[in-house]
């Protein structure tokens, strides 16, 4: 049931018109050819803020060859969002002491480009960071932000009474009807940003009017990272864009007494993300001529609510697609064949499970604390995930825990018998 009501949240949200890796090239980085993939999560694996984890340097020197060419497929896999591709890849280069393209990196929203349905409606756009540049980085045509928006109508940002118009503005003309939401990830400005998706949504489109009757369903919202806690240099966990998706949550519902529905949420734990991940670890494998089909995948954060949960959640369709095709006679399963499409049959067949590692140098150190209190009975657990991800206990449970992402290499290798 868990399982059920998770995978709906992902459920034929994917779209990708002719997606296919690129002509084979090449031969492996030394000895056989890899059947695995990692999956590595950046904040509290890799890095704490700016600074790398002693442990991530050492765990890619064991990844690649001595020209510095990775020896298995590599996807960075991550819940930022305020910067583009080309700009984690940047940072991530540099940490690692190791050459990481674009094409190797998963923002919370690089899923975002495969819904081509909403890239030519006008998109309200929040967060911060280049979020312009990144909407049109991903395909959208026409967007707005919460800022253009708010000095379009000055009259909707009331709680800073330093920022109040002075005196009555003039009435706006000529702004768009916005057509859709898009959630980059938190916002500078909690109040102002809060305050004016609520006002598109409950206008449909129009701040700048009359409310009348209120419009449910309402326009479409795209959210991308639910985390609710993340690790920076911080010692303990950080607001996530999860904890803002609740206040965004709490309010309307308060304000309407209705529920406020996502078109689509991606980023860890979804599966439309690690479907997405799949598909690039199969493209690079195929760019480096590498010919054994990926077997496995290992996902690698530190994280349980996200990294270990969206892992296990994977494999759990992994596997219940497997079953589906062996009933059918290797046809598409139900999942996979979803009317509004999925990524195509380059990322089906091959991928048997995702297994989950999780490693104690972010966030899940002080979630073992809690563990600890749980056992004396002085606490309850606490789920952490989003409210539309069912809780299962056994999905935030790591198939395995290690120190570090060098023990988490190390692993894999051993598990794999490769060197």
């Amino acid at each position: 049931m868990a399982l059920r009501g998770c995978l709906r949240a992902g459920r034929g949200l994917l779209r990708a018109a002719g997606l296919r890796g690129p002509p084979a090239r090449g031969g492996c980085a030394g000895g056989r050819p890899p059947a695995f993939g990692f999956l590595f999560d950046v904040d509290g694996v890799l890095v704490r803020g700016s600074q790398a984890v002693p442990a991530a340097r050492q765990a890619f020197r064991r990844l690649a060859d001595g020209s510095g060419r990775l020896r298995v497929p590599v996807v960075f896999l991550t819940n930022a969002g305020n910067c583009l591709r080309s700009a984690k890849a940047r940072e991530l280069s540099q940490a690692l002491e190791l050459q990481v393209s674009p094409e190797q990196v998963i923002l919370s929203h690089s899923p975002l480009r495969l819904f081509s349905q909403f890239h030519h409606k006008c998109m309200l756009v929040a967060g911060q960071g280049p979020v312009e540049e990144n909407a049109q980085d991903l395909g959208f045509k026409h967007v707005v932000t919460t800022e253009a928006l708010r000095k379009a109508y000055p009259l909707l940002d009331m709680v800073d009474h330093s920022r109040r118009p002075k005196e009555l503005p003039p009435p706006t003309t000529g702004f768009p009807t916005i057509e859709g939401v898009v959630l980059f990830g938190e916002p500078v400005r909690w109040e102002t940003s809060l305050q004016l998706i609520i006002d598109v949504l409950l206008s449909n489109g129009n701040p700048g009017a009359e409310l009348q009757d209120i419009p449910y369903p309402h326009l479409p919202v795209l959210a991308c990272n639910m985390d609710l806690l993340w690790m920076a240099e911080a010692k303990m966990p950080r607001f996530g864009h999860g904890t803002f998706l609740l206040c965004l949550e709490s309010i309307y519902k308060k304000v309407t007494g209705r529920e406020l529905k996502y078109e689509a949420l991606i980023g860890k734990p979804s599966t439309v993300t690690y479907r997405y991940a799949e598909y690039l670890i199969k493209e690079q494998a195929q760019k480096q001529g590498w010919t054994s089909p990926i077997r496995r995948l290992y996902a690698v954060g530190d994280n349980p609510m996200s990294d270990v949960y969206g892992a296990n959640l994977y494999n759990n369709y992994l596997q219940s697609a497997q079953r589906s095709q062996a009933q059918a006679g290797a046809k598409r399963s139900p999942e996979a064949a979803s009317p509004r499409g999925q990524l195509r049959e380059s990322c089906e067949g091959s991928v048997e499970s995702c297994e989950s590692i999780l490693v104690c140098t972010g966030v899940y150190r002080h979630e073992a604390a809690a563990a600890g209190a749980r056992q004396e009975g002085s606490a309850e657990a606490v789920f952490h995930g989003h409210r539309d991800f069912c809780f299962d206990p056994g999905l935030v449970e790591a198939s395995y825990i290690v120190q570090d992402v060098n023990d988490a290499v190390q692993l894999a290798f051993k598990k794999e018998d490769w060197s």
